[in-house]
Protein backbone atom coordinates (compact mmCIF):
# COMPACT_ATOMS: atom_id res chain seq x y z
CA UNK A 1 0.00 0.00 0.00
CA UNK A 2 1.12 3.65 -0.64
CA UNK A 3 -1.25 6.40 0.89
CA UNK A 4 -0.88 9.80 0.04
CA UNK A 5 -1.48 12.20 2.46
CA UNK A 6 -2.98 16.19 1.30
CA UNK A 7 -2.50 18.67 3.83
CA UNK A 8 0.57 16.54 5.37
CA UNK A 9 1.99 19.49 6.84
CA UNK A 10 -0.90 20.06 8.55
CA UNK A 11 -2.34 19.03 12.14
CA UNK A 12 -3.60 16.06 10.77
CA UNK A 13 -1.80 15.21 8.20
CA UNK A 14 1.22 15.38 9.76
CA UNK A 15 0.81 12.97 12.38
CA UNK A 16 -0.85 10.43 10.26
CA UNK A 17 2.70 10.61 8.23
CA UNK A 18 4.57 9.84 11.38
CA UNK A 19 2.08 6.70 12.31
CA UNK A 20 2.83 5.31 8.90
CA UNK A 21 6.20 5.40 9.16
CA UNK A 22 6.18 3.82 12.37
CA UNK A 23 3.77 1.51 10.99
CA UNK A 24 6.12 0.93 8.38
CA UNK A 25 3.54 1.76 5.54
CA UNK A 26 4.73 3.88 2.78
CA UNK A 27 3.06 7.26 2.70
CA UNK A 28 4.03 10.64 0.67
CA UNK A 29 3.29 14.11 1.94
CA UNK A 30 1.32 16.07 -0.64
CA UNK A 31 2.07 19.98 0.39
CA UNK A 32 2.73 22.69 -1.46
CA UNK A 33 6.29 22.92 -0.21
CA UNK A 34 7.39 19.51 0.91
CA UNK A 35 9.51 19.35 4.18
CA UNK A 36 12.99 18.66 2.72
CA UNK A 37 14.20 15.03 3.12
CA UNK A 38 10.33 13.78 3.44
CA UNK A 39 9.72 12.03 -0.18
CA UNK A 40 6.86 14.36 -0.35
CA UNK A 41 5.10 15.42 -3.56
CA UNK A 42 4.68 18.72 -4.11
CA UNK A 43 0.44 19.53 -4.43
CA UNK A 44 -1.35 21.96 -4.97
CA UNK A 45 -5.47 22.30 -5.00
CA UNK A 46 -5.50 24.74 -7.28
CA UNK A 47 -2.40 23.88 -9.79
CA UNK A 48 -4.20 21.00 -11.55
CA UNK A 49 -0.37 20.42 -13.41
CA UNK A 50 0.58 18.89 -10.16
CA UNK A 51 -1.77 16.31 -9.57
CA UNK A 52 -0.83 13.76 -12.02
CA UNK A 53 2.71 13.26 -10.03
CA UNK A 54 1.46 13.01 -6.69
CA UNK A 55 -0.61 10.53 -7.62
CA UNK A 56 1.89 7.78 -9.01
CA UNK A 57 1.75 4.37 -7.71
CA UNK A 58 -0.83 5.56 -4.71
CA UNK A 59 -3.65 3.33 -3.27
CA UNK A 60 -5.39 5.20 -1.37
CA UNK A 61 -5.87 9.14 -0.32
CA UNK A 62 -6.06 10.77 2.60
CA UNK A 63 -8.15 13.77 1.51
CA UNK A 64 -8.00 17.63 3.63
CA UNK A 65 -9.64 20.15 2.23
CA UNK A 66 -7.61 23.47 1.02
CA UNK A 67 -7.40 26.13 3.51
CA UNK A 68 -10.73 27.75 3.94
CA UNK A 69 -12.36 24.65 2.41
CA UNK A 70 -15.65 26.26 1.04
CA UNK A 71 -14.97 25.26 -2.69
CA UNK A 72 -13.91 21.63 -3.21
CA UNK A 73 -14.89 21.22 -6.86
CA UNK A 74 -11.42 20.68 -7.17
CA UNK A 75 -10.97 17.92 -4.16
CA UNK A 76 -14.06 16.10 -6.13
CA UNK A 77 -12.48 16.53 -9.47
CA UNK A 78 -8.89 15.11 -7.88
CA UNK A 79 -10.86 11.79 -6.36
CA UNK A 80 -12.03 11.34 -9.70
CA UNK A 81 -8.86 11.83 -11.80
CA UNK A 82 -7.10 9.19 -8.46
CA UNK A 83 -10.24 6.93 -9.14
CA UNK A 84 -9.27 6.62 -12.64
CA UNK A 85 -5.78 6.01 -12.30
CA UNK A 86 -6.46 3.44 -9.82
CA UNK A 87 -6.88 4.64 -6.49
CA UNK A 88 -9.00 2.63 -4.55
CA UNK A 89 -9.80 3.54 -0.58
CA UNK A 90 -10.45 7.72 0.16
CA UNK A 91 -10.63 8.95 3.46
CA UNK A 92 -11.94 12.53 4.20
CA UNK A 93 -11.31 14.43 6.77
CA UNK A 94 -14.74 16.73 7.00
CA UNK A 95 -16.07 17.73 10.39
CA UNK A 96 -18.58 16.88 13.35
CA UNK A 97 -21.42 19.34 11.81
CA UNK A 98 -21.04 19.15 7.60
CA UNK A 99 -23.27 16.25 7.31
CA UNK A 100 -23.51 14.52 3.71
CA UNK A 101 -24.57 16.76 1.11
CA UNK A 102 -23.78 19.72 3.05
CA UNK A 103 -21.52 22.87 1.91
CA UNK A 104 -17.65 22.49 1.83
CA UNK A 105 -16.78 18.71 2.66
CA UNK A 106 -20.45 17.67 3.00
CA UNK A 107 -19.84 17.62 -0.86
CA UNK A 108 -17.21 15.56 -1.29
CA UNK A 109 -18.50 13.37 1.51
CA UNK A 110 -21.36 12.66 -0.85
CA UNK A 111 -19.10 12.56 -3.85
CA UNK A 112 -17.44 9.32 -2.05
CA UNK A 113 -20.63 8.07 -0.75
CA UNK A 114 -22.22 7.43 -4.36
CA UNK A 115 -18.55 6.74 -6.50
CA UNK A 116 -15.62 5.26 -3.99
CA UNK A 117 -15.93 1.57 -4.00
CA UNK A 118 -13.58 2.20 -0.65
CA UNK A 119 -14.67 5.29 1.43
CA UNK A 120 -14.34 6.63 5.17
CA UNK A 121 -15.66 9.83 6.59
CA UNK A 122 -13.62 11.52 9.39
CA UNK A 123 -15.99 13.72 11.43
CA UNK A 124 -14.11 14.86 14.71
CA UNK A 125 -15.46 17.48 16.68
CA UNK A 126 -13.28 20.59 16.95
CA UNK A 127 -9.28 20.08 17.44
CA UNK A 128 -7.69 20.37 21.01
CA UNK A 129 -5.30 22.19 18.59
CA UNK A 130 -7.24 25.21 18.10
CA UNK A 131 -5.84 26.55 21.75
CA UNK A 132 -2.44 25.89 20.56
CA UNK A 133 -1.48 25.83 17.47
CA UNK A 134 -4.76 27.59 15.56
CA UNK A 135 -6.78 30.79 16.34
CA UNK A 136 -6.85 31.00 19.81
CA UNK A 137 -3.32 30.90 20.88
CA UNK A 138 -2.28 34.22 20.53
CA UNK A 139 -5.13 35.38 22.80
CA UNK A 140 -4.39 33.28 25.18
CA UNK A 141 -0.86 34.38 25.05
CA UNK A 142 -1.48 37.79 24.66
CA UNK A 143 -4.77 38.85 26.16
CA UNK A 144 -5.14 35.35 28.82
CA UNK A 145 -8.56 35.45 26.81
CA UNK A 146 -10.57 33.02 24.31
CA UNK A 147 -13.24 34.46 21.78
CA UNK A 148 -16.36 32.26 20.94
CA UNK A 149 -20.02 32.37 20.13
CA UNK A 150 -20.46 29.47 21.82
CA UNK A 151 -22.01 30.69 24.81
CA UNK A 152 -22.30 28.05 27.08
CA UNK A 153 -22.62 24.99 24.66
CA UNK A 154 -20.35 22.01 24.43
CA UNK A 155 -18.39 20.46 22.19
CA UNK A 156 -16.44 17.20 22.47
CA UNK A 157 -12.61 18.46 21.84
CA UNK A 158 -10.61 15.70 20.36
CA UNK A 159 -6.57 16.03 19.58
CA UNK A 160 -5.33 16.11 16.31
CA UNK A 161 -3.62 12.68 17.02
CA UNK A 162 -6.52 10.77 18.11
CA UNK A 163 -7.95 11.66 14.55
CA UNK A 164 -4.98 10.72 12.80
CA UNK A 165 -5.09 7.14 14.34
CA UNK A 166 -8.48 6.67 12.99
CA UNK A 167 -7.33 7.68 9.54
CA UNK A 168 -4.40 5.31 9.84
CA UNK A 169 -6.48 2.65 11.03
CA UNK A 170 -9.06 3.62 8.16
CA UNK A 171 -6.70 3.85 5.06
CA UNK A 172 -4.33 0.91 5.87
CA UNK A 173 -7.36 -1.92 7.57
CA UNK A 174 -7.93 -4.69 5.53
CA UNK A 175 -11.89 -3.96 4.95
CA UNK A 176 -13.24 -0.51 4.02
CA UNK A 177 -15.55 1.53 6.37
CA UNK A 178 -17.75 2.71 4.01
CA UNK A 179 -19.30 5.09 6.55
CA UNK A 180 -18.71 8.34 7.78
CA UNK A 181 -17.26 8.33 11.72
CA UNK A 182 -17.92 11.23 14.18
CA UNK A 183 -14.78 11.81 16.57
CA UNK A 184 -15.14 13.26 19.50
CA UNK A 185 -12.67 13.09 23.24
CA UNK A 186 -13.37 11.59 26.42
CA UNK A 187 -15.48 14.33 27.34
CA UNK A 188 -17.74 17.38 26.35
CA UNK A 189 -16.48 20.94 27.36
CA UNK A 190 -17.97 24.64 27.11
CA UNK A 191 -15.36 26.78 26.44
CA UNK A 192 -15.71 28.30 29.84
CA UNK A 193 -14.78 24.65 31.11
CA UNK A 194 -11.97 24.43 28.63
CA UNK A 195 -10.58 28.20 29.99
CA UNK A 196 -10.53 27.01 33.49
CA UNK A 197 -8.55 23.58 32.79
CA UNK A 198 -6.54 26.34 30.43
CA UNK A 199 -6.08 28.54 33.56
CA UNK A 200 -5.01 25.46 35.79
CA UNK A 201 -2.32 24.22 33.48
CA UNK A 202 -0.43 27.59 32.56
CA UNK A 203 -0.99 29.35 36.11
CA UNK A 204 -3.04 32.02 35.32
CA UNK A 205 -6.67 33.50 34.30
CA UNK A 206 -7.81 32.54 31.20
CA UNK A 207 -11.47 33.84 30.73
CA UNK A 208 -13.65 33.03 28.07
CA UNK A 209 -15.14 36.19 25.94
CA UNK A 210 -18.33 35.49 24.48
CA UNK A 211 -19.01 37.57 20.55
CA UNK A 212 -21.89 37.32 18.11
CA UNK A 213 -21.36 35.17 15.65
CA UNK A 214 -20.59 38.27 13.07
CA UNK A 215 -18.01 39.61 14.96
CA UNK A 216 -17.17 36.24 15.03
CA UNK A 217 -16.75 36.05 11.39
CA UNK A 218 -14.90 39.07 11.09
CA UNK A 219 -12.56 37.71 13.08
CA UNK A 220 -11.86 34.60 11.08
CA UNK A 221 -11.96 37.23 7.88
CA UNK A 222 -8.87 39.46 9.46
CA UNK A 223 -7.12 36.06 9.93
CA UNK A 224 -6.95 35.75 5.85
CA UNK A 225 -10.36 33.34 5.63
CA UNK A 226 -12.53 33.76 2.69
CA UNK A 227 -15.57 35.70 3.52
CA UNK A 228 -17.95 32.45 2.77
CA UNK A 229 -15.63 30.13 4.76
CA UNK A 230 -15.44 32.42 7.50
CA UNK A 231 -19.08 33.07 7.95
CA UNK A 232 -19.63 29.13 7.82
CA UNK A 233 -17.09 28.82 10.50
CA UNK A 234 -18.68 31.35 12.48
CA UNK A 235 -21.84 30.36 12.54
CA UNK A 236 -21.33 26.42 13.57
CA UNK A 237 -20.32 28.37 16.97
CA UNK A 238 -23.84 29.31 16.66
CA UNK A 239 -24.85 25.06 16.65
CA UNK A 240 -22.30 24.93 19.47
CA UNK A 241 -24.10 27.63 21.35
CA UNK A 242 -27.49 25.42 20.60
CA UNK A 243 -26.13 21.77 22.00
CA UNK A 244 -24.93 20.51 18.28
CA UNK A 245 -21.81 19.21 19.49
CA UNK A 246 -22.61 18.41 23.08
CA UNK A 247 -22.00 14.43 22.93
CA UNK A 248 -19.39 12.26 22.74
CA UNK A 249 -18.31 8.90 21.18
CA UNK A 250 -16.49 5.95 21.58
CA UNK A 251 -15.18 5.90 17.90
CA UNK A 252 -11.39 6.36 18.56
CA UNK A 253 -10.90 3.59 21.31
CA UNK A 254 -13.13 1.11 18.93
CA UNK A 255 -11.28 1.93 16.22
CA UNK A 256 -7.39 2.41 17.58
CA UNK A 257 -7.67 0.41 20.97
CA UNK A 258 -6.52 3.90 22.94
CA UNK A 259 -8.66 5.62 24.74
CA UNK A 260 -8.75 8.99 22.77
CA UNK A 261 -7.06 11.84 24.93
CA UNK A 262 -8.76 14.46 27.95
CA UNK A 263 -8.19 18.40 27.46
CA UNK A 264 -6.35 18.03 30.77
CA UNK A 265 -4.30 15.85 29.80
CA UNK A 266 -3.44 17.35 26.69
CA UNK A 267 -3.39 20.91 28.08
CA UNK A 268 -0.44 19.92 30.63
CA UNK A 269 1.32 18.42 27.73
CA UNK A 270 1.39 21.27 25.64
CA UNK A 271 1.51 24.30 28.73
CA UNK A 272 4.93 25.67 26.78
CA UNK A 273 2.45 26.58 23.95
CA UNK A 274 0.70 29.71 26.50
CA UNK A 275 4.06 31.67 27.80
CA UNK A 276 3.51 34.88 27.10
CA UNK A 277 6.28 36.04 24.61
CA UNK A 278 9.12 37.98 26.28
Amino acid sequence: MSVLVTGGTGKTGSRLAQKLREQGVEGCIAARNPPPGSEGRRFDWGNRDTWAAALEGVSAIYLVPPPGGSDTSAMIEFAGLAQNRGVRRFVLLSASLLPVGGPGAGQVHLWLKENAAEWAVLRPSWFMENFSEGQHRATIQNEGRIYSATAGGRAGFIGAGDIAGVALAALTGPKPLNTDLILTGPEALSYDGAAAILSKAVGREITHVQITVEDLAARHRSRGLPPAAAMILAAMDGLIAGGAEDRTTSVVEDLTGTKPTGFAAFCQQNAGAWVRPI
